[in-house]
C-alpha cells in the first residue's frame, strides 16, 4: 500500500475486523434470504446481499491498492438496483392481479 507510512498495520487490523463484519452480516442476511417468511422480506434479504458484496469488493480494491475493482463495485450496484426496481414492478403487478393492494404475503394459494 503506497504512501501510507505508519498507518499501514491500522489499517490492515481495519480491513481484517471490517471483512469478518461483512461475512457475518451476509450469513444474517442469507439466514433471512431462507426463512423469509414473506416474498418482500426475500428480496431485501438478497438486496441487503448485494449491498454488503458491493462494499466487500470495495474492501478489497482498498486491500489490494487496485482501483479497477471499483469498477466491478459500481457495475454490481447498478445490477443490483435494476433487480430491485424489477421486484417492485413484479410486486405492483402481483398485488395488481390477486386484488392485494398494499397485502404481498407469500401464500400457499398464491403459487
Amino acid at each position: 500500500m503506497s504512501g501510507l507510512g505508519d498507518h499501514a498495520p491500522v489499517l490492515a487490523w481495519a480491513i481484517d475486523i471490517t471483512a469478518l463484519l461483512m461475512l457475518i452480516a451476509i450469513a444474517l442476511s442469507f439466514l433471512r434470504l431462507v426463512r423469509g417468511p414473506t416474498l418482500p422480506d426475500r428480496v431485501v434479504a438478497l438486496d441487503l446481499i448485494t449491498i454488503i458484496t458491493v462494499g466487500f469488493v470495495g474492501l478489497f480494491a482498498i486491500a489490494s491498492d487496485v482501483s479497477a475493482f471499483l469498477d466491478v463495485a459500481i457495475g454490481l450496484a447498478l445490477v443490483a438496483f435494476l433487480a430491485t426496481v424489477a421486484f417492485a414492478w413484479y410486486a405492483d403487478r402481483r398485488a395488481a392481479q390477486f386484488g392485494q393492494e398494499g397485502d404481498l404475503h407469500d401464500r400457499e394459494g398464491d403459487r
